[in-house]
């Protein structure tokens, strides 16, 4: 009986995927879980397998809900899906924040609704300890610690923290923040914006304005200072009224909402039945 209802639920899902492919006319590539170190690996042979599949589309879909990890297997996921497809599009039904972010940005097309949030990019990097910690947190505090040096208002409480900070460490984070930010302002420059081509004058956009573009959305995704919290909700009003960006909301498509929300409700169910750190799926596999 247990193989039999876990058969129906199995089906259930791949049914709804299925559904979700035809509406979209495309691949879809359904991400669940943190983007750990080592996960590129799995996503390869996901996506090599679809690629050899008779019925393979030139674009796909991300469906992805990540409460984010590490940058590097992002940049290694992109470079995947971006070798087999010509477009890559990500489905946000509820949240991908920080390292998941900077995956979003990565995209020709992003869909979101009301519900929908991306996140600050705090980059997450390993401590002496081997755990993964927020970035910018960091660097916010050693930067606040030097600002009352320099004011003569450090105390000694504050002055041990700061001595004992590990200097390699504190680079460590530097170049993590400085890595989002130059993969954000890359991938937007190159995916998002190549249609950004005329500006509402009429003039022609330039690949100077494109990049200062995405360098200010990076370096406003990047500041502690505006979004005070690692998993603050951006959610879609602020990413296309205060970002400027060009964000697709599912919802307006009263049969692609049905569809996504029935899927998500559903994949959410199969991982808490299973209690699932990661999951994904495709038509081939589930």
């Amino acid at each position: 009986m247990v193989n039999k209802l876990e058969q129906l639920s199995q089906t259930a899902i791949s049914d709804l995927l299925l559904k979700l492919e035809a509406k979209l006319d495309a691949d879809v590539f359904t991400y669940y879980g943190e983007i750990v170190n080592g996960v590129e690996r799995e996503v390869k042979d996901f996506i090599e397998a679809l690629a050899k599949d008779s019925h393979k589309h030139d674009s796909i879909y991300i469906f992805l809900t990540t409460p984010g990890g590490s940058l590097t297997p992002v940049q290694r996921m992109v470079d995947i899906f971006r070798h087999f497809y010509d477009e890559v599009n990500f489905i946000v039904p509820d949240y991908a924040y920080s390292a998941g972010t900077i995956w979003c940005m990565s995209g020709d097309n992003i869909y979101m609704n009301y519900y929908s949030t991306l996140g600050p990019i705090d980059p997450q990097v390993p401590n002496k300890e081997g755990h993964l910690v927020a970035a910018l947190g960091y660097l916010d505090k050693i930067n606040e610690l030097l600002d009352k040096a320099k004011r003569n208002e450090l105390t000694q409480a504050e002055f041990l923290i700061l001595k004992d900070f590990d200097l390699a460490e504190l680079r460590s984070y530097e170049q993590a923040k400085e890595l989002a930010i130059d993969m954000l302002k890359k991938w937007l420059t190159t995916y998002k914006f190549k249609d950004w081509t005329i500006h509402s004058d009429g003039s022609a956009v330039t690949q100077e304005e494109k990049e200062q573009r995405a360098l200010e959305i990076a370096s406003k995704l990047s500041d502690n200072n505006v979004w005070k919290s690692h998993g603050r909700p951006i959610g879609i009003q602020v990413l296309k009224n205060d970002l400027h960006l060009e964000i697709v909301d599912f919802e307006k498509d009263s049969e692609l909402n049905e569809i996504i929300n029935e899927y998500y409700d559903g994949v959410s169910e199969y991982i808490k039945n299973h209690n699932f750190r990661l999951f994904f799926q495709t038509r081939l596999f589930i």
